[in-house]
């Protein structure tokens, strides 16, 4: 890949993540509160969880903790696009066929474990700002920050660096195996659509379906993994787990199995319009910019992917 092509996989991958994130953030906000309220003051649902964030409004309530990933999903979605690309070539050299889903699955899986460098403090803070919105006649928490610098800052005079890679472990299993099988879903359903030749030249219909059910599917799979991820996260200062089998053997004890599948309705809702936005911004973002520069489409599985926080 060129320059301009390098270039152009930066913005329109920053494109159709920031939009993918906008149109997911209030999904992602009701998944947290949901995850991480503690016994005695869980929500009786997924309606229950909306109309008390509802009560709060937008920029406290349902958009609350959006503007630190918004500023960072460009440089996530650049780690993870420049990896991705190279390790997909490295798996299968040979340009002139495609590669193969086991390929593409291993690069999405390399891909996803160097964007948790960036991603991990960015959902940390995400997570530490929507889990403090107050639950019914609950009083505000002390410590309740009003936006992501007071937090950052709070965190790091409290813990340090390592504070702001608190569930560093627990992320990297919900987001190494989701990405692999993010991408994976997608392609498949993308060239299956494709094939049939039933749809627009442009794949926007393909991308929009392939997107949205890859996003259901992969987050669907690993939900136990984000609910201790939440769970620690929200924790900043440890008070609570003292690591990731503590926090599996309390959450188990406070709920079940069925705790660890918390927040699955809402987080599938979530996943399909995201990912189908994220999908679409990013393919026809890099259509339109390809042409400006006059780059012929050679697209031959060159990954028209997004990232998972995506799926995050």
């Amino acid at each position: 890949m060129d320059a301009t092509g390098g270039v152009n996989d930066y913005i329109a991958g920053c494109l159709g993540g920031i939009a993918g994130l906008v149109v997911g953030h209030p999904f992602d906000t009701t998944k947290v509160q949901m995850q991480t309220q503690l016994a005695g003051h869980h929500y009786k649902g997924t309606w229950d969880a909306i109309k008390n964030i509802y009560h709060h409004g937008l920029g406290r309530g349902f958009f609350r903790g959006l503007s630190f990933p918004l500023v960072s999903y460009g440089a996530i979605n650049s780690v993870f696009f420049g990896v991705y690309g190279n390790s997909l070539r490295w798996l299968h050299p040979d340009t002139t066929t495609q590669p193969s889903y086991r390929d593409i699955y291993i690069a999405g899986c390399i891909g996803g474990t160097a964007q948790l460098a960036i991603a991990c403090p960015v959902d940390v803070v995400k997570v530490v700002l929507q889990s403090q919105i107050p639950h019914g006649n609950e009083k505000t928490r002390s410590g309740y920050f009003k936006g992501p610098l007071e937090c950052m800052s709070s965190i790091y005079r409290q813990c340090g660096i390592k504070g702001m890679y608190r569930g560093m472990y627990s992320m990297a299993w919900r987001d190494i195996p989701a990405y692999g099988l993010y991408l994976l879903v997608y392609e498949a359903m993308y060239d299956g659509m494709q094939r049939t030749q039933l749809f627009d030249k442009h794949g926007i219909f393909a991308s929009l379906f392939a997107g949205g059910w890859a996003g259901v599917i992969s987050w669907s799979v690993i939900i136990p993994f984000d609910v201790i991820k939440s769970r620690i996260q929200a924790d900043m200062h440890g008070l609570v787990y003292k690591s990731t089998t503590d926090c599996i053997r309390k959450t188990y004890q406070e709920g079940g199995y069925r705790i660890f599948f918390t927040g699955l309705v809402v987080t599938a809702i979530r996943g399909f319009p995201t990912c189908a936005v994220t999908f679409l911004g990013y393919s026809q973002a890099l259509r339109y910019l390809n042409q400006i520069h006059a780059e012929p489409e050679t697209i031959c599985h060159q990954p028209e992917i997004v990232s998972a926080e995506v799926v995050k």
